[in-house]
């Protein structure tokens, strides 16, 4: 009880204003496990409710609530009595948010985000709060169209924002720098870059959206584009060191702000695709220039406003995808490391694998595979039938394709560019056939076989033209049969179609089309087989951007009268 007592004179009181966020729950965990804090968890929430599932990150949280060591407080930004309330008493504020708080509407996000941190920093000063420590975010100096390379703090805000979020951002940060030692309050800021991690809700989500789209067939943008990412655990860890340091290095601390990331620059394709990969999602292998995609997007979106519909979460998860793929954003952390001493404690590696682990409720769906299925048939293997022609013209076995479309070839030079007739060739044929046996004979100094074995038999012949009359009896006959009864309009029109398409190509160009069709029926069917995917997400994409336009020239329905 001694122990207890002399540690609870030792502790601090702190408030995480949103406390309940995906980096606010970080930061209430880390400052529970340090032990020397007593926390109180801000947040809109009417009351606090730990889920089950999520019971790993919360874990400090629960035997804290019931010693006393953290409560809860339900607080509105936008009412500056219920952050009074909250702080007072409580030596350091530490503010977090997230862009769920926005969600694109700038006048909810404005009384939100910016003239919340009005709110947060009169509160502070009337309370005579000694610290206030708020975390921003990296995009306020990205302006979306131009690269950043290894960025410091002196870089200017953007001058256009690439979204809603980051420019109320921007706002709300110059605020808490501008009330840096107003009343006694000490202020500064993080701008940590693209968080990840357990309980994201923007970055991951939207990789897995393109993941299960059409466009998870293509590497969107540039593959050579780099980002700096940063783990949440380590952006709750810079807070505390911002704590730390305002604490005892206030002079070069306060008022400033610090680039937080993982100090682990990768390649934007080559962290998203681990992540994917390690969730079952296949790994693309085309490219896709990124201003192609942008303006399918702007489209998709255009389209979407003309018809007054809000579903636009895939195509603006696209237009994000796309924003982070395209350019790219590095970040100068020495200031953070000499200044607030920041050290990443997660290693990118160790966090992809805590993430991926923690989102398997959003891994591809995994079935057992039975042994039939490992050889089951593709698209292309079930439209040709399955048999020899399809190990032909699929390329099966290389050897065999290949003698069969050399003679293909050999036979289309010979009867359609040289324009031999079929009787003229057998004349060739039998004039060769008798110079081989002929020549045989002689070099061998044996006899010919006796010219019997070259007859029919009257059995074979009576075989041969019962094959013939089957194959008129089964196709030509039973057609006619059905056209004959007139009803069968399908089998029509399928008739007329093909005789009037092999007219054309008979007197108009039939040589050149057969040429073409041979050389295409060995190419086309293999590539599609082996780019099946591609082509496919391809003709999804065309679809969507077809399907839109319809729809967009469709009338809205019309609204129900109102009756007062």
């Amino acid at each position: 009880m001694e122990d207890m007592a002399v540690l609870d004179d030792q502790s601090k009181t702190c408030v995480v204003l949103g406390g309940r966020t995906f980096v606010g729950r970080c930061l209430v965990m880390r400052l529970l496990m340090l032990g020397n804090w007593i926390v109180r968890v801000a947040d809109s929430a009417q009351s606090l409710r730990l889920d089950p599932s999520d019971y790993k990150y919360d874990s400090p949280l629960n035997p804290a609530l019931s010693t006393g060591r953290a409560s809860y407080f339900h607080v509105d930004v936008r009412n500056k009595q219920s952050i009074t309330k909250a702080i007072e008493g409580s030596s350091v504020v530490f503010y977090v948010d997230d862009a769920d708080s926005c969600n694109n509407d700038f006048f909810l996000g404005y009384t939100i985000i910016v003239q919340g941190v009005k709110n947060v920093i009169g509160a502070c000063r009337e309370c005579k709060i000694k610290r206030l420590i708020y975390t921003s975010t990296a995009d306020v100096v990205f302006d979306g169209s131009h690269d950043i390379h290894n960025g410091n703090e002196t870089l200017l805000y953007a001058t256009k924002f690439k979204n809603v979020y980051s420019e109320l951002k921007a706002q709300a940060e110059a605020l808490v720098l501008l009330a840096n030692d107003i009343d006694g309050l000490l202020t500064c800021a993080l701008r940590p870059s693209n968080i990840f991690g357990p309980g994201d809700k923007q970055l991951l989500p939207s990789l897995v959206d393109v993941a299960k789209s059409s466009w998870a067939k293509f590497i969107i943008g540039s593959d050579g584009s780099m980002s700096d990412y940063t783990y949440v655990e380590n952006v709750a860890h810079a807070l505390i060191c911002a704590e730390a340091a305002l604490g005892t290095r206030m002079v070069i601390v306060s008022g400033k702000v610090f680039f937080i990331t993982n100090l682990e620059p990768v390649g934007s394709w080559e962290f998203s695709l681990r992540i994917l990969e390690g969730l079952g999602y296949y790994r693309p292998m085309v490219k896709l220039p990124a201003m192609i995609v942008r303006l399918i997007v702007y489209l998709i979106k255009w389209m979407h406003s003309q018809t007054y519909s809000r579903n636009i979460s895939n195509s603006a998860s696209v237009h994000n995808i796309v924003q982070l793929m395209s350019h790219t954003t590095t970040y100068d952390c020495s200031a953070a490391q000499q200044h607030i001493e920041y050290l990443p404690v997660v290693s990118l590696d160790q966090g992809v694998r805590s993430t991926i682990e923690s989102f398997s409720h959003l891994a591809k769906e995994k079935f057992s595979i039975s042994l039939d299925e490992l050889y089951e048939q593709s698209k292309m293997e079930q439209l040709l039938g399955g048999g020899e022609v399809a190990e032909i013209l699929l390329w099966r076995d290389e050897r065999k394709s290949f003698l069969c479309f050399c003679g293909v070839a050999s036979l289309f030079y010979w009867f359609c560019l040289c324009e031999k007739t079929i009787i003229s060739s057998a004349a060739h044929l039998l004039l060769l056939i008798v110079i081989c046996l002929y020549g045989y004979a002689t070099l061998c100094s044996t006899e010919v076989s006796s010219y019997s074995q070259f007859e029919i038999s009257e059995t074979g012949m009576r075989s041969s033209v019962r094959t013939i009359a089957n194959i008129w009896n089964r196709v030509v006959a039973h057609v006619a049969r059905s056209l004959a009864r007139g009803r069968e309009w399908s089998l029509f029109f399928k008739v007329v179609v093909s005789l009037y398409l092999f007219k054309l190509l008979l007197v108009n160009s039939f040589p050149a089309s057969l040429g073409i069709a041979l050389a295409f029926s060995f190419i086309l069917f293999f590539v599609y087989e082996q780019y099946e995917e591609e082509i496919e997400g391809l003709a999804g994409i065309l679809m969507e951007v077809v399907r839109q336009t319809v729809a967009t020239r469709l009338p809205l329905p019309e609204s129900p009268p109102l009756y007062i």
